[in-house]
């Protein structure tokens, strides 16, 4: 149920209501010997976090990560020169010497 935030003409004070969406208005202030006119405000709305078992911790980035992505991001742009690509014919890595077996022999004492 949506909450709305009022204001008192007279006595300026402001208050929250929780209301459904189809009731009407309020006209009057609630405070006791206070009979003004109240003005619903202009909220900012609420946005919608999701948080629960089904919802991973990088759907919520800090803001320390958020300002470390932009530097870098704006690292790799202001770098003019790009790195030299690697020859399309470039033999293969070597391979790797043959793995000795779990058997070992023993040595003469």
């Amino acid at each position: 149920m949506p909450h709305y935030d009022y204001v008192c003409e007279t006595c300026e004070k402001q208050f929250e209501v929780f209301q459904s969406m189809n009731d009407k208005r309020l006209t009057k202030c609630p405070e006791k010997g206070c009979k003004g006119k109240v003005r619903r405000l202009i909220g900012t709305g609420a946005g919608l976090v999701f948080k629960g078992s089904g919802f991973y911790i990088t759907d919520y980035r800090s803001e320390g990560y958020k300002a470390a992505a932009k530097q870098d991001s704006a690292s790799a742009a202001s770098s003019s020169s790009p790195a030299p690509a690697a020859p399309a014919s470039a033999a293969p890595p070597a391979a790797a010497p043959p793995k000795e077996s779990g058997k070992k022999s023993k040595s003469a004492e």
